[in-house]
């Protein structure tokens, strides 16, 4: 089997040491570069102790001619804004891109001066770029040069929204999207808010209107569904490391007469999704998606209630932010371009009790 040789940029923050995580035990991966300005010259495992005795790797700084010269493929997990370059010249020495940051997820150029209050200096990419969501774009990802993987929030929420738009008469201008978040989520630089002793024990609402991830909601539904969807989203930052939890409010136009009308539909669209697990249990401790049961895997769990009274759906989805939500889905992405097996370095359980 051919190995595939494969460079991080970023390799410093939580996500890329969950790539590295990842990519070193994958069978077809070489992992021939790890990038950062700040730690350049430094073993990997330093910044990322979890990966003693795993790896001899050492940080570099950013010399793309370089990478250009050691890769096949790029994984981009640097800051909103920063990637924008570093992906132009990546394509244009044509190698192939998965980039984490936000910088080529919306179509539209002019969404970025409104959600990012910056212009984008490549926006002729932006069409050329796939969103990076397998459950939608599969077969545009498996020929793509440029991946923009989605936001943390963004896939939660569209994985849980998506089969009800698809299928159900909803008002699509009144959708709700609440969203629970570790705080790993924040990244690895400090700030008070993240400070421990400021972060602890909180359930903190934080941009409870006009949160960035409501762009690309709003662009991949409505896309996929065939009609313009309007969310209204907010975020809350709660006492946990790892996972995101979406609940996710639809009014439906028309009352359902038997919930299991919702089952047919989630079935329909993920019984045959290998990274999707719809939870809806009657008993047990865990009857609906809760991220302590996705945390370190690939898994997306989702789950729901239908409320008659008031014809609302309620939609839940389960991710690791890490994992489904970043460094997992990328590689789920990269066996997808690279024509290997989807689930290949991914399939394994997350730990319980943690």
């Amino acid at each position: 089997m051919k190995t595939i040789r494969v460079g991080i940029v970023g390799g410093r923050g939580y996500v890329g040491g969950e790539l590295l995580r990842l990519l070193l035990f994958h069978p077809r991966v070489e992992v021939t570069c790890v990038t950062s300005r700040r730690s350049a010259g430094e073993y990997v495992y330093r910044e990322h102790p979890n990966l003693r005795k795993l790896t001899s790797l050492k940080f570099e700084d950013v010399n793309l001619s370089r990478i250009g010269d050691k890769c096949d493929v790029v994984f981009t997990a640097v800051p909103h804004g920063a990637a924008m370059d570093i992906v132009y010249e990546c394509y244009e020495m044509g190698l192939r891109v998965i980039d984490l940051s936000a910088d080529y997820r919306l179509k539209n150029p002019e969404d970025y001066k409104y959600w990012y209050g910056f212009e984008h200096k490549h926006p002729d990419l932006l069409e050329k770029s796939v969103y990076g969501l397998p459950e939608l774009h599969r077969n545009e990802i498996r020929n793509a040069r440029i991946v923009a993987n989605p936001g943390c929030m963004a896939c939660a929420a569209i994985l849980a929204l998506y089969p009800l738009l698809r299928e159900l008469e909803v008002d699509r201008s009144r959708i709700v999207v609440d969203c629970k978040e570790g705080s790993s989520a924040g990244g690895a630089e400090v700030s008070r808010a993240t400070h421990h002793p400021e972060r602890s024990n909180v359930v903190r609402p934080y941009k409870v209107t006009e949160h960035r991830h409501t762009a690309e909601i709003e662009q991949e539904l409505s896309a996929a569904t065939g009609a313009p969807v309007r969310i209204a989203m907010s975020a809350h930052a709660v006492d946990m490391v790892r996972g995101i939890l979406a609940t996710c409010h639809v009014f439906l136009e028309e009352e359902l007469d038997d919930e299991r009308v919702l089952w047919k539909i989630y079935r329909k669209y993920y019984a045959d999704e290998p990274f999707i697990r719809i939870v809806k249990e009657k008993r047990g401790i865990s009857r609906l998606p809760d991220p302590k049961f996705v945390v370190g895997t690939n898994f997306c769990d989702v789950g729901f209630e239908y409320e008659k009274r008031t014809s609302r759906v309620v939609a839940l989805a389960a991710v690791d932010n890490l994992m489904k939500g970043a460094a997992g889905q990328a590689v789920q992405n990269f066996n997808i371009m690279c024509g290997i097996e989807e689930t290949c370095g991914l399939m394994y359980p997350g730990l319980h009790p943690i």
